[in-house]
Protein backbone atom coordinates (compact mmCIF):
# COMPACT_ATOMS: atom_id res chain seq x y z
CA UNK A 1 0.00 0.00 0.00
CA UNK A 2 0.99 3.41 -0.69
CA UNK A 3 1.04 5.97 1.44
CA UNK A 4 0.96 9.35 0.06
CA UNK A 5 1.91 11.17 3.35
CA UNK A 6 4.57 13.72 2.59
CA UNK A 7 7.41 14.23 5.40
CA UNK A 8 9.54 17.23 5.92
CA UNK A 9 12.59 15.45 4.60
CA UNK A 10 10.28 15.40 1.19
CA UNK A 11 10.10 18.58 1.41
CA UNK A 12 12.91 19.32 1.65
CA UNK A 13 13.82 17.15 -1.05
CA UNK A 14 11.61 19.06 -3.38
CA UNK A 15 12.82 22.33 -2.49
CA UNK A 16 16.28 21.99 -3.43
CA UNK A 17 15.38 20.23 -6.83
CA UNK A 18 13.36 23.26 -7.79
CA UNK A 19 14.49 25.77 -5.91
CA UNK A 20 14.76 28.18 -8.76
CA UNK A 21 11.48 28.07 -9.07
CA UNK A 22 10.58 29.31 -5.57
CA UNK A 23 13.23 31.96 -5.51
CA UNK A 24 12.13 33.18 -9.28
CA UNK A 25 8.55 33.77 -7.58
CA UNK A 26 9.94 35.05 -4.60
CA UNK A 27 11.84 37.20 -6.56
CA UNK A 28 8.79 38.63 -8.40
CA UNK A 29 6.68 38.73 -6.02
CA UNK A 30 9.11 41.41 -3.91
CA UNK A 31 9.37 43.25 -7.01
CA UNK A 32 5.83 43.54 -7.64
CA UNK A 33 5.81 44.62 -3.61
CA UNK A 34 8.16 47.24 -4.39
CA UNK A 35 6.79 48.71 -7.54
CA UNK A 36 3.37 48.93 -5.18
CA UNK A 37 5.00 50.51 -2.11
CA UNK A 38 6.33 53.41 -4.96
CA UNK A 39 4.27 53.96 -7.18
CA UNK A 40 0.98 53.72 -5.32
CA UNK A 41 -0.65 57.12 -4.29
CA UNK A 42 1.08 57.91 -0.58
CA UNK A 43 -1.44 59.22 2.16
CA UNK A 44 -1.26 61.17 5.65
CA UNK A 45 -3.43 60.89 8.28
CA UNK A 46 -4.83 64.25 10.33
CA UNK A 47 -5.93 63.65 13.96
CA UNK A 48 -8.52 66.43 15.52
CA UNK A 49 -10.59 66.67 19.10
CA UNK A 50 -13.30 68.61 18.60
CA UNK A 51 -14.76 70.76 21.22
CA UNK A 52 -18.66 71.09 21.16
CA UNK A 53 -20.05 74.32 21.78
CA UNK A 54 -22.08 74.81 25.03
CA UNK A 55 -24.31 77.69 26.20
CA UNK A 56 -23.95 77.68 30.19
CA UNK A 57 -27.32 79.49 30.97
CA UNK A 58 -30.32 77.01 29.44
CA UNK A 59 -33.17 75.90 31.08
CA UNK A 60 -33.53 73.16 33.92
CA UNK A 61 -32.52 69.68 32.66
CA UNK A 62 -31.68 70.94 29.17
CA UNK A 63 -27.90 69.87 27.88
CA UNK A 64 -25.81 72.90 27.53
CA UNK A 65 -24.52 71.66 24.50
CA UNK A 66 -25.54 73.03 21.14
CA UNK A 67 -26.31 69.77 19.73
CA UNK A 68 -25.74 66.38 20.89
CA UNK A 69 -22.59 64.38 20.30
CA UNK A 70 -24.76 61.54 18.02
CA UNK A 71 -26.18 64.42 16.27
CA UNK A 72 -22.74 66.14 15.17
CA UNK A 73 -21.36 62.28 14.32
CA UNK A 74 -24.74 62.18 12.23
CA UNK A 75 -23.76 65.61 10.79
CA UNK A 76 -20.09 65.51 10.15
CA UNK A 77 -20.71 62.49 7.47
CA UNK A 78 -23.50 63.94 5.70
CA UNK A 79 -22.78 64.05 1.77
CA UNK A 80 -23.68 67.86 1.89
CA UNK A 81 -22.02 68.56 4.85
CA UNK A 82 -18.88 67.35 3.26
CA UNK A 83 -19.85 69.04 0.05
CA UNK A 84 -19.37 72.16 2.09
CA UNK A 85 -16.13 71.22 4.06
CA UNK A 86 -14.20 70.14 0.75
CA UNK A 87 -15.79 73.45 -1.11
CA UNK A 88 -14.60 75.49 1.89
CA UNK A 89 -10.68 74.30 1.40
CA UNK A 90 -10.65 74.79 -2.52
CA UNK A 91 -11.83 71.29 -3.95
CA UNK A 92 -13.88 69.79 -6.27
CA UNK A 93 -16.99 67.85 -4.64
CA UNK A 94 -16.09 64.80 -7.14
CA UNK A 95 -11.84 65.18 -7.29
CA UNK A 96 -9.83 62.36 -5.94
CA UNK A 97 -9.04 64.45 -2.62
CA UNK A 98 -13.21 64.47 -2.30
CA UNK A 99 -13.29 60.78 -2.38
CA UNK A 100 -10.28 59.92 0.03
CA UNK A 101 -12.21 62.50 2.45
CA UNK A 102 -15.15 61.11 2.81
CA UNK A 103 -13.56 57.22 2.85
CA UNK A 104 -10.84 57.89 5.61
CA UNK A 105 -13.51 60.15 7.75
CA UNK A 106 -13.98 58.78 10.91
CA UNK A 107 -15.30 59.72 13.85
CA UNK A 108 -15.14 58.86 17.91
CA UNK A 109 -17.42 60.49 20.79
CA UNK A 110 -15.08 60.88 23.45
CA UNK A 111 -18.60 61.25 26.67
CA UNK A 112 -15.59 60.29 29.05
CA UNK A 113 -13.35 63.56 28.05
CA UNK A 114 -16.26 65.85 28.43
CA UNK A 115 -18.17 65.57 25.30
CA UNK A 116 -15.12 65.94 22.53
CA UNK A 117 -15.42 64.15 19.34
CA UNK A 118 -11.99 62.78 17.76
CA UNK A 119 -11.73 62.88 13.92
CA UNK A 120 -9.63 61.52 11.14
CA UNK A 121 -8.88 61.72 8.16
CA UNK A 122 -6.55 61.16 5.10
CA UNK A 123 -5.23 63.02 2.31
CA UNK A 124 -2.19 62.92 -0.32
CA UNK A 125 -0.05 64.98 1.57
CA UNK A 126 0.09 66.13 5.47
CA UNK A 127 -0.58 69.58 4.80
CA UNK A 128 -3.93 68.95 2.37
CA UNK A 129 -4.38 66.72 5.79
CA UNK A 130 -3.87 68.76 8.20
CA UNK A 131 -6.31 71.34 5.97
CA UNK A 132 -9.33 69.58 5.44
CA UNK A 133 -9.47 68.60 9.30
CA UNK A 134 -9.37 71.77 9.88
CA UNK A 135 -12.20 73.06 7.66
CA UNK A 136 -14.14 70.15 8.78
CA UNK A 137 -14.18 72.09 12.29
CA UNK A 138 -14.62 75.59 11.18
CA UNK A 139 -17.43 74.35 8.76
CA UNK A 140 -19.55 72.76 12.20
CA UNK A 141 -18.38 75.54 14.19
CA UNK A 142 -20.21 78.09 11.58
CA UNK A 143 -22.89 75.90 11.85
CA UNK A 144 -22.94 75.59 15.78
CA UNK A 145 -23.12 79.58 16.10
CA UNK A 146 -26.73 79.35 14.09
CA UNK A 147 -27.63 77.17 16.74
CA UNK A 148 -26.26 78.90 19.69
CA UNK A 149 -27.29 82.46 18.68
CA UNK A 150 -31.01 82.05 20.05
CA UNK A 151 -30.17 80.78 23.64
CA UNK A 152 -27.10 83.37 23.86
CA UNK A 153 -29.28 86.35 22.78
CA UNK A 154 -31.77 85.27 25.97
CA UNK A 155 -29.08 85.03 28.11
CA UNK A 156 -27.65 88.28 27.61
CA UNK A 157 -31.29 90.21 27.43
CA UNK A 158 -31.96 88.59 30.81
CA UNK A 159 -28.67 89.79 31.75
CA UNK A 160 -29.24 93.05 30.86
CA UNK A 161 -32.34 93.08 32.48
CA UNK A 162 -31.17 92.18 35.59
CA UNK A 163 -28.43 94.75 35.56
CA UNK A 164 -31.67 97.64 34.81
CA UNK A 165 -33.43 96.00 37.59
CA UNK A 166 -30.45 96.34 39.81
CA UNK A 167 -29.59 100.14 39.04
CA UNK A 168 -33.50 101.09 39.81
CA UNK A 169 -33.18 98.96 43.09
CA UNK A 170 -30.00 100.88 44.04
CA UNK A 171 -31.62 104.38 42.88
CA UNK A 172 -34.87 103.42 44.95
CA UNK A 173 -32.39 102.34 48.07
CA UNK A 174 -30.40 105.68 47.93
CA UNK A 175 -34.48 107.57 47.85
CA UNK A 176 -35.07 105.62 51.05
CA UNK A 177 -31.79 106.11 52.94
CA UNK A 178 -32.27 109.86 51.88
CA UNK A 179 -35.35 110.03 53.50
CA UNK A 180 -34.92 107.76 56.96
CA UNK A 181 -31.62 110.26 57.16
CA UNK A 182 -33.95 113.70 57.25
CA UNK A 183 -36.59 111.89 58.93
CA UNK A 184 -34.28 111.10 61.60
CA UNK A 185 -33.39 114.85 61.95
CA UNK A 186 -36.88 115.91 61.96
CA UNK A 187 -39.17 116.18 65.28
CA UNK A 188 -41.38 113.86 67.71
CA UNK A 189 -44.38 114.20 66.03
CA UNK A 190 -46.23 111.00 65.68
CA UNK A 191 -46.29 112.31 61.89
CA UNK A 192 -42.51 112.81 61.49
CA UNK A 193 -41.80 109.44 63.19
CA UNK A 194 -44.33 107.50 60.68
CA UNK A 195 -42.02 108.59 57.55
CA UNK A 196 -38.75 107.52 58.70
CA UNK A 197 -40.01 103.99 59.80
CA UNK A 198 -41.75 103.61 56.69
CA UNK A 199 -38.43 104.46 54.77
CA UNK A 200 -36.88 101.92 56.96
CA UNK A 201 -38.50 99.45 56.36
CA UNK A 202 -38.54 99.70 52.53
CA UNK A 203 -34.86 100.75 53.15
CA UNK A 204 -34.20 96.98 54.91
CA UNK A 205 -36.48 95.31 52.16
CA UNK A 206 -34.37 97.31 48.95
CA UNK A 207 -31.41 96.10 50.50
CA UNK A 208 -32.50 92.45 50.33
CA UNK A 209 -33.63 92.87 47.05
CA UNK A 210 -30.16 94.33 45.54
CA UNK A 211 -28.31 91.47 47.07
CA UNK A 212 -30.39 88.94 45.44
CA UNK A 213 -30.24 90.79 42.39
CA UNK A 214 -26.15 91.26 42.70
CA UNK A 215 -26.06 87.34 43.40
CA UNK A 216 -28.36 86.28 39.88
CA UNK A 217 -25.87 88.80 37.97
CA UNK A 218 -22.93 87.47 39.54
CA UNK A 219 -23.91 83.67 38.94
CA UNK A 220 -25.20 84.60 35.16
CA UNK A 221 -22.18 86.47 34.06
CA UNK A 222 -20.11 83.30 35.49
CA UNK A 223 -22.38 80.97 33.11
CA UNK A 224 -21.86 83.61 30.27
CA UNK A 225 -18.11 83.35 31.04
CA UNK A 226 -15.51 81.30 28.99
CA UNK A 227 -15.90 78.07 31.99
CA UNK A 228 -19.31 77.74 30.86
CA UNK A 229 -19.95 79.19 27.62
CA UNK A 230 -17.49 78.41 24.19
CA UNK A 231 -17.63 77.79 20.61
CA UNK A 232 -17.00 74.84 18.67
CA UNK A 233 -13.34 74.62 18.44
CA UNK A 234 -10.06 72.49 18.62
CA UNK A 235 -9.42 71.11 22.05
CA UNK A 236 -5.75 71.21 20.55
CA UNK A 237 -3.72 72.01 17.26
CA UNK A 238 -4.35 69.09 14.39
CA UNK A 239 -1.70 66.32 14.45
CA UNK A 240 -0.79 64.89 11.55
CA UNK A 241 2.54 62.29 12.37
CA UNK A 242 5.86 63.30 9.96
CA UNK A 243 5.39 59.37 8.89
CA UNK A 244 2.49 58.26 5.72
CA UNK A 245 -0.21 56.19 7.20
CA UNK A 246 -0.35 54.26 3.65
CA UNK A 247 1.68 52.40 2.31
CA UNK A 248 3.22 51.19 5.36
CA UNK A 249 6.60 50.07 4.53
CA UNK A 250 7.72 47.92 7.25
CA UNK A 251 4.12 46.48 6.84
CA UNK A 252 3.84 46.54 2.99
CA UNK A 253 7.33 44.45 2.89
CA UNK A 254 6.74 41.92 5.40
CA UNK A 255 3.24 41.34 3.66
CA UNK A 256 5.28 41.01 0.31
CA UNK A 257 7.64 38.41 2.10
CA UNK A 258 4.86 36.06 3.31
CA UNK A 259 3.09 36.51 0.50
CA UNK A 260 6.48 35.60 -1.45
CA UNK A 261 7.54 32.79 0.31
CA UNK A 262 3.83 31.06 0.20
CA UNK A 263 3.49 31.44 -3.55
CA UNK A 264 7.19 30.21 -4.07
CA UNK A 265 6.47 27.11 -2.14
CA UNK A 266 3.51 26.55 -3.88
CA UNK A 267 4.95 27.34 -7.32
CA UNK A 268 7.72 24.86 -6.40
CA UNK A 269 5.27 22.13 -4.86
CA UNK A 270 3.14 22.31 -8.52
CA UNK A 271 6.63 21.94 -10.51
CA UNK A 272 7.15 18.99 -8.91
CA UNK A 273 4.00 17.53 -9.26
CA UNK A 274 4.09 18.33 -13.02
CA UNK A 275 7.56 16.51 -13.69
CA UNK A 276 6.30 13.02 -12.20
CA UNK A 277 5.13 10.56 -14.42
CA UNK A 278 1.37 10.15 -15.06
CA UNK A 279 -0.15 6.62 -12.88
CA UNK A 280 -1.34 4.15 -14.56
Amino acid sequence: MERDEIYLIDLWRIFTREWTWFVLVLVLTLACTYAFAHLVKRQWEATAWIQIAQVGQVPSGQDPKVEPLQRVTERLQLVPFENEVLESAGYAKTSSVARLYRKSLKLEPLLYAGSLVKLTVRAYSRQQASELAAATVARLRAVHQDLEEAPLKSARARLAQIESDLQTAQADRARYQQAAASGSKGGAGGKDMANPMLASLLLANKNEEIRGLRQARGDLAERLGPAYTYETSLMWPVYVPDKQAFPNPELTYGIGLLLGIFLGSSAALARNVARRPARG
